[in-house]
């Protein structure tokens, strides 16, 4: 079986250029004749620009063999095509199921796999020929088997991710990726892009104008055949479009169900309701009721009413049976519906009028989002907990379905549309090619690290073959590449802002677009990250993303990326040189170069605004390339997770990893709460420390070091410490108690109370065990440590008996369009009264 799509002679014929147009010439496709087309093939594959074919060192009698095997084979044909009667491309058709495994893309009897050969161009070629020919094959695949097609449904791809010249020919001809794998072909492995092409992919792709369809109305086929009489042509197909098969009722409701339970679960714990023991003679320990409805109406039958079952753990951390749970008015029982919930409990959560529809909107994006993801699941699209414990990294940021764990409306991101989020939603794994503009020098301004300069920069962030591209786009506009910066932007923002927002920057030539990059990037849970899979040294990259998502809109401050690069290496030093960090083996993945723009109007404004944020990005040090061989990295939001099954990674970890649950929870808590702890106590210092914000280091499952980044944006001092100039602005002057809470709120809270309750829940740890290990590490910081036990002006007390209770959803109920003031976090807060700490003395 071949390996992959096409060589590199695509790229060389389709940039080739004379005056002959490949839209007049004539394409055939015939079936592979082994004495006519040995030989020409044969000069083909063992062609150097062949060599993702892995067949160069084949003689003539071993690619005879090969193809003999192509044409006796039940699951494979071989077609070999013309142009103008001269044979130039081979074409290979099988079943798809024989090579990708179905649990990667699950595969039926209507769909094609398709391999194709253009021949290396022979002097010079046809421009736009290999395109046309890729239009003729993409045609032949999907055409009706009575019209001289293959009557496929679908067309499936593998291409090696490498090969970013397919990649980018399988774009313009409808393929969307699905799924990154590793295929075996014979004894050799590949990683594949898996890419798919429906006939409305393709009918709306960049390539299907090249076929010539004078006659298509007419009911001809656009390669030969016979015409359709119009009594022939099938009937619409009534269905619902596949586009929207997650939306069907069954996988709503488990949907609605679960995001009720959260609802319930986080309201409860923010005390924004109050659930009463349910009374009555079939009333168990566990049962709860709660009464809603009644401010808006005296009529008790408006009155509705929610039972479940649920039992409070340490931080008033409800686990409520999700099953348990019902919801009636009167004697009827509805359905669930997280909507209709917060409608029924507005008066309750305060949240403003003018911003209710906002918040429900986001709340619908979260559902549609649950149920896509609980879809793809279920049809075995997706990885279970089981699955990610072999998973590499990407594979597992992909995984992720709940956001954040506290946040309700944690999914909206307003302004995507369903294709939007089929292509950049994090959890859907695509890789896509960022858009770059060339930004005028004169209105913008590279910050750089430490050992950097603008030339190491731009080698880091992009590869050669983008440097040169942009420098000839640039040129070619009759500019000179030595005037601008290269400025990646998000392709949602190239394409809803940049010929908008910013449309006088262009004219004026303060930008210049240049459109997508060659490296292929995937999107990160924090949704404006992206990865780059192209190049193994290449930096993460952050983008600005003018899209509405929990309480903020996703932008980037060019003003705060001037000084991102010296905060990183400040805070970078700090925490290599003080060997308590390194004994626990966290380190940080410094932001080392950024970029902004600020030529519009926007900036020149009295006071700020979005539309400031919309143009900047910053480089983040990648994980991968300092971890030792045999680790794995993972975001720490897996240990949050639990797939479709109600399986949690976690225990799914501390099972494979043959410790005790009480031994894996103490190295997770070195690792993760010991030198957040230390930074504070030690420092003054604290980051975000959520599980998006972390990537772990996992050794045979179990957690041994960890990864702190975003860094720039989410770190501050709390105290006197002398500070460089440009750190100034991270200091935030706080009262000793509310230093507290950078352990209280975002670690004990934001993550750790959701931690112990999967434990808990799973019977794999008790929470009172839990949160007595959480004491243990705390207690052993204070016998290494006596000097900094209460932190550097002894105003510290993580063992008080009592601390703030600092609400997230409160926050996002109060504005959902701007939780807090970045400048002034800290008085942006929201309190419901004080909580039991469960590490008290």
């Amino acid at each position: 079986m071949t390996t992959e799509l096409m060589t590199d002679a695509a790229a060389t014929a389709a940039s080739t250029t004379t005056a002959v147009s490949a839209e007049s010439r004539t394409v055939d496709i015939r079936a592979l004749d082994l004495d006519r087309d040995a030989k020409n093939i044969h000069v083909w594959l063992t062609h150097p620009r062949a060599h993702y074919w892995q067949m160069t060192g084949l003689d003539e009698s071993g690619v005879c063999e090969y193809l003999g095997g192509v044409q006796n084979s039940a699951d494979d044909n071989g077609w070999v095509g013309s142009v103008d009667g001269i044979d130039c491309f081979y074409v290979e058709t099988y079943l798809p199921s024989t090579l990708i495994p179905g649990d990667v893309v699950p595969t039926g009897p209507e769909d094609i796999g398709m391999h194709l050969l253009v021949a290396p161009p022979d002097g010079d070629g046809v421009r736009g020929l290999t395109n046309r020919i890729m239009a003729e094959v993409i045609d032949f695949c999907l055409r009706p088997i009575e019209h001289g097609g293959r009557g496929g449904r679908r067309v499936i791809v593998e291409p090696d991710v490498r090969n970013t010249a397919i990649l980018e020919k399988n774009r313009a001809a409808g393929f969307n990726p699905v799924s990154e794998a590793t295929i075996m072909m014979g004894e050799e492995r590949k990683r594949a892009l898996i890419s798919i092409c429906t006939h409305e992919d393709f009918e709306s792709s960049e390539l299907v104008g090249l076929l010539n369809r004078e006659d298509v109305e007419a009911g001809v086929p656009a390669t030969g055949g016979v015409p359709i009489a119009a009594d022939e042509r099938p009937s619409p197909d009534l269905a619902v479009p596949e586009t929207y098969s997650h939306l069907n009722p069954d996988t709503f409701a488990v949907a609605q169900r679960h995001l009720v339970a959260k609802a319930l679960s986080e309201f409860a714990h923010e005390r924004l309701i109050a659930p009463v023991r349910a009374t009555g003679p079939n009333a168990g320990s566990d049962d709860w009721e709660l009464k809603v409805g009644e401010v808006a109406s005296k009529d008790a039958a408006d009155t509705v009413t929610y039972t479940f079952s649920a039992r409070v753990l340490p931080l008033e951390h409800w686990v409520i049976d999700e099953a348990s749970i019902t919801r009636r008015r009167g004697d009827t029982q509805l359905d669930l519906d997280a909507q209709e919930l917060v409608v029924e409990l507005q008066d309750a959560l305060g949240i403003p009028e003018n911003l209710m529809s906002t918040y429900l909107e986001e709340l619908a994006s979260t559902l549609a989002s649950s149920a896509f993801k609980l879809a793809g699941e279920v049809k075995g699209h997706r990885p279970d907990s089981t699955d990610l414990l072999t998973a590499d990294f990407q594979t597992t940021e992909a995984a992720m379905t709940e956001g954040h764990p506290g946040f309700i409306a944690n999914n909206g991101r307003i302004g995507f549309s369903l294709s939007d989020y089929r292509k950049w939603a994090p959890e859907n794994g695509q890789t896509t090619r960022i858009e770059w503009v060339a930004a005028s020098r004169k209105h913008s301004h590279l910050s750089v690290g430490v050992g950097l300069d603008e030339a190491a920069h731009c080698e880091w962030a992009l590869s050669a073959e983008e440097r040169e591209l942009f420098d000839s786009r640039i040129r070619s506009a009759g500019r000179n590449p030595e005037d601008f910066h290269l400025l990646p932007v998000h392709p949602w923002q190239a394409d809803h802002r940049l010929a908008i927002t910013f449309a006088a920057d262009i004219a004026r030539g303060d930008l210049l677009p240049l459109g997508a990059g060659l490296d292929e990037h995937q999107p990160q849970q924090s949704l404006r990250t992206f990865f780059n899979h192209s190049r193994a040294d290449a930096p993460y990259v952050k983008v600005a993303l003018a899209v509405q998502n929990m309480g903020f809109l996703r932008g980037l401050s060019p003003k705060y990326m001037r000084d991102t690069p010296a905060i990183n290496d400040w805070i970078a030093e700090l925490v290599g040189t003080d060997p308590a960090f390194g004994d626990a083996g966290f380190r940080v993945l410094r932001e080392r170069t950024a970029l902004g723009y600020t030529g519009d109007v926007y900036h020149r404004t009295q006071e700020t605004n979005p539309h400031r944020k919309m143009l900047a990005a910053l480089w983040r040090e990648n994980p991968l390339g300092v971890i030792e061989p045999g680790q794995k990295a993972v975001t720490m939001a897996a240990l949050l997770h639990r797939d479709h099954r109600g399986v949690a990674f976690a225990s799914e970890l501390i099972r494979a990893s043959g410790l005790s649950p009480e031994d894996w929870v103490r190295s997770y808590l070195r690792a993760y709460l010991q030198p957040l702890v230390h930074a504070l106590l030690a420092h003054d210092l604290v980051f975000m420390p959520h599980g998006e914000n972390l990537i772990l280091i996992l050794d045979n499952h179990v957690v041994t070091g960890a990864f702190m980044k975003d860094i720039g944006e989410e770190v501050a001092v709390l105290g006197h410490r002398e500070l460089p100039d440009d750190v100034e602005r991270i200091r935030a002057l706080v009262p000793g108690d509310e230093k507290a809470l950078s352990v209280f709120t975002d670690m004990f809270d934001g993550v750790l109370r959701h931690l112990g309750g999967i434990l808990d829940s799973d019977g794999v740890l008790g929470a009172q065990k839990f949160w007595a290990l959480v004491a243990e590490v705390l207690d052993r910081y204070e016998t290494e440590h006596p000097e900094l036990a209460r932190g550097l002006a002894g105003d510290v007390d993580l063992r008080a008996e009592r601390f703030a209770h600092s609400c997230l959803n409160r926050l996002q109920l109060r504005n959902t369009v701007q939780m807090v003031d970045i400048g002034n976090q800290a008085e942006s807060l929201l309190y419901a009264g004080t909580m039991r700490n469960p590490v008290a003395r």
